[in-house]
């Protein structure tokens, strides 16, 4: 049993290449299997209308500001390729529009991801399956009919694909994390389901595991006081080896379910 951690980058990096390679070097130091990023076309994701919005940021005064500040463009991914390469470590993204699908055809990864908000979305489901990489489906927000249409598509263009029991609120509260989802999900879609959390902490995490997860993915950042939506749901430095040491501990306790008289007994 190898449960899949990866560290969600995301968009905290701040739009910094120095903040995002050593986010990138946190991942691979604490033993994280993969990293991955957000990419979007902001003028497909957003209208012109809110992008127009006022919106304070260290990148300027409106919604375009900031939207705009935090994406990556060609060189800087081109760089994030090369980095992660000299790290030994794999990386991808999840897109939010068809134009940042066909901008990471540019790049060999191994895996793509649907987040949650994207998964209403026939057309994109069905170009990104159409790519035939391992995908992860987020499903936060969503009910069981917006997650057979999903598995539905992947199932017929025979993409691989694995699920992820998610909360969409940041940080999560504990008593919303319905960990027993991860069975119900295993169940209905005889598939594998990992666990995409944003609560504070490891232990749930560390639960999803001995639940049955097979992957694991988790916000991490430099400071969880850092600028940006998502930091105070994210992990430290400290928080990313507990978690992963933790989930391998678990790995290696949870064993193989037969009973057997052990010599050292």
């Amino acid at each position: 049993m190898h449960t899949f951690i990866s560290a969600e980058i995301g968009i905290n990096h701040n739009g910094d290449l120095d903040i995002c390679k050593n986010l990138i070097d946190i991942a691979s130091e604490t033993g994280f299997d993969a990293v991955k990023f957000q990419k979007r076309d902001i003028d497909i994701v957003y209208t012109q209308e809110y992008l127009a919005e006022s919106r304070d940021s260290p990148w300027g005064s409106t919604q375009r500001d900031q939207k705009a500040g935090l994406e990556f463009g060609h060189n800087e991914y081109l760089e994030i390729d090369n980095y992660c390469k000299e790290k030994k470590i794999k990386w991808y993204a999840s897109c939010w529009d068809i134009n940042s699908i066909l901008f990471m055809d540019k790049f060999d990864t191994d895996y793509q991801k649907v987040a949650s908000a994207m998964i209403t979305d026939s057309s994109f489901l069905e170009s990104l399956a159409e790519r035939g990489k391992y995908t992860f489906i987020s499903t936060g927000m969503s009910n069981l009919d917006m997650i057979d249409n999903a598995v539905e598509i992947f199932e017929k263009k025979n993409c691989s694909y694995e699920l992820m029991h998610t909360v969409s609120t940041y940080p999560m509260d504990d008593q919303d994390a319905n960990l027993n989802l991860i069975k119900t999900l295993k169940k209905r879609y005889n598939c594998k389901v990992g666990y995409s959390g944003h609560e504070t902490g490891v232990l749930i995490s560390v639960a999803a595991v001995v639940l049955g997860a097979s992957s694991i993915e988790r916000h991490i950042t430099l400071n969880r006081t850092m600028y940006g939506s998502d930091q105070s749901a994210s992990l430290e430095k400290n928080g990313c080896r507990s978690l992963v040491e933790q989930i391998r501990k678990v790995e290696i306790c949870l064993g193989n379910g037969k009973k057997t008289i052990l010599e050292k007994e």
